[in-house]
């Protein structure tokens, strides 16, 4: 692994595809879900401008990580 990629992969989520597309961010988190049986969610936020709000919203999550870490798994 390449320190670029060490660095995007710490950043945000990537998936390789068989074919050997790379997705990244909300395209990555839609094809795990898809992968998972959630084939028509996963086409439906696939298509504009579903797909916008899609990659709006893994960004604001993944920029607030820590955030949503001690709201969503709080520690005693």
């Amino acid at each position: 692994m390449t320190p670029e990629l060490a660095q995007a992969c710490a950043e945000t989520m990537h998936v390789l595809c068989r074919d050997g597309r790379i997705l990244r961010s909300g395209r990555a988190a839609l094809y795990i879900f898809e992968g998972l049986g959630w084939r028509r969610s996963a086409a439906f936020f696939s298509l504009p401008p579903m797909i916008w709000a899609v990659e709006l919203g893994y960004w604001i999550v993944s920029s607030n990580r820590v955030f949503f870490d001690r709201v969503l798994f709080p520690r005693e």
